[in-house]
């Protein structure tokens, strides 16, 4: 009678650990994050006046116009353009530091930025461990001030602005650094030249 009793309460244990676990814990998650954090708990996806989605502010975007401030390089590529791995997997290259490939990767990305008259500095050199950074370094942006209000005919001012609304400070005030970004801002300025448009 004990060992029946015993397992008749260990089969019930289980059964509620599985209820509450399995549906009342998502479910609930899943309400919160619905009712107020909607925008993050669907992704962060960021959409067009046309109510289009453009893209995640979490996801690194791969912008290549004078007009627009790149991101980092990602040797990844997530799922865009002519050398996209569509596979939805993010990850760095995994080449050793004495491997000739990445050698020549990190100088042929140098010299494309003295091309550009940009110092070529760490965090627009190298590739992110995910592939899929979303933010560049203060530093990086301003570096690329002086091309995209060319490219734009606008003054650098103008942009600067835009460039320190859209910098995430430090999480939780103390870990990381802050960062820019990048799809973010470049929409930001997509906006400001509509503005500028319709107000001539």
């Amino acid at each position: 009678m004990a060992i029946i009793r015993e397992t008749i309460r260990a089969i019930f244990i289980t059964l509620m650990l599985w209820l509450l676990t399995a549906i009342i814990y998502p479910l609930a998650i899943l309400v919160v994050g619905q009712v107020f954090l909607p925008y993050q708990a669907n992704g962060s996806i960021m959409r067009n006046l046309s109510n289009e989605p453009i893209g995640s502010a979490l996801i690194g975007q791969v912008f290549t116009s004078e007009r627009y401030f790149h991101p980092r390089p990602s040797t990844v590529r997530y799922s865009q353009g002519k050398k996209a791995k569509p596979t939805g997997i993010s990850g760095a290259s995994n080449l050793a530091a004495s491997n000739p490939e990445l050698l020549k990767r990190i100088l042929e990305q140098a010299d494309k930025l003295r091309e550009e008259n940009l110092q070529p500095i760490a965090d627009i050199i190298y590739t992110s461990g995910s592939g899929l950074d979303p933010h560049i370094s203060f530093k990086a942006a301003r570096q690329q001030l002086t091309r995209v209000a060319g490219a734009r005919g606008v003054k650098e001012d103008e942009i600067l602005r835009l460039i320190n609304k859209y910098t995430d400070d430090r999480f939780l005030w103390i870990f990381g650094e802050p960062g820019v970004n990048v799809l973010r801002l470049n929409y930001a300025l997509d906006l400001q030249d509509i503005n500028r448009q319709q107000n001539q």
